[in-house]
């Protein structure tokens, strides 16, 4: 028998350790996590604990080679899509997830899922992440993706957005992975792998030419979609971009100058991509 996909910190289960949780779209967005009450201790070094896990310099560099980009555009992409904290994983082989229950019922119905009476066997799938059962809003979330697995592990895995380039799992194929599971088990591995699972996608369906030619506008309406305009992505790309730019010329630290983060107050996370070339080349 199959042996489900299931992720907890620290712990490998299964083809790919991965839990995920389903989300509507009113709650779609990277938090940071927060220290219990009187804890004043682990979110400020969160990316110190991770150790191997987080992106290093030289990762960027050798990525930005290969693609043949700056590595100010990857980082660009990095602050748009993971936020403020430029986190991919959140606790050891736990990515950051974004469970999506509006695409979640769309696969379902592709999947021929039946989620009929899947709501009272698992609610927790289909309600706002609940942080105060979890902690913080990621581990909310990998409890409803863990959920959502239950009930159909392939079309959780597609209707989730995984690290810190928020990539749909639907587009598992376009990363040149082998399946949906193997796709899981690189996201919650480091983030390196997250990175490279990135730049297999913009090769693949060849937008590496817009961050070449630092095309923010071309480059956020093929990867976030249509209403990038209206979201200020590609605005926001060059301000970022420029920042690191700066940076690069400077000799200054990442975490020297913050571009300020709001959480949007539409239904999209920052840089969500649903683009639609990549949607229809990736439903099955």
């Amino acid at each position: 028998m199959k042996q489900p996909v299931k992720l907890i910190a620290g712990v490998y289960l299964g083809i790919c350790g991965c839990t995920t949780q389903a989300q509507g779209p009113e709650d779609r967005s990277v938090e940071p996590l927060e220290p219990e009450p009187g804890d004043s201790t682990l979110v400020a070094d969160e990316h110190t604990r991770l150790g191997a896990s987080r992106l290093t310099e030289a990762d960027y560099r050798e990525v930005a080679a290969e693609l043949g980009v700056e590595v100010a555009a990857l980082k660009a992409i990095v602050e748009i899509e993971a936020g403020k904290d430029h986190l991919g994983i959140v606790e050891d082989s736990l990515p950051v997830i974004n469970f999506d229950l509006t695409m979640f019922k769309r696969f379902a119905g592709k999947h021929g899922v039946n989620l009929g009476n899947q709501r009272a066997a698992h609610p927790e799938v289909f309600a706002k992440p609940n942080v105060t059962r979890y902690g913080n809003h990621q581990l909310a979330q990998h409890a409803r993706f863990n959920g959502a697995c239950d009930i159909d592990e392939k079309t959780a895995i597609y209707a989730t957005f995984w690290g810190m380039f928020q990539i749909g799992g639907f587009n598992w194929k376009l990363c040149d992975t082998e399946s949906p599971q193997q796709f899981v088990e690189l996201m919650s591995r480091s983030e390196r792998d997250q990175l490279e699972l990135f730049a297999r996608l913009i090769t693949k369906c060849d937008y590496v030419k817009y961050l070449q030619a630092k095309n923010w506008a071309e480059f956020a309406r093929h990867y976030n979609g249509p209403s990038y305009a209206r979201r200020g992505y590609h605005t926001r790309m060059a301000n970022a971009f420029a920042k690191y730019s700066r940076q690069a010329k400077s000799g200054t630290s990442d975490t020297a100058e913050q571009t300020p983060y709001t959480t949007p107050i539409d239904d999209q996370l920052p840089g969500l991509p649903i683009p639609e070339p990549l949607d229809q080349l990736a439903l099955n």
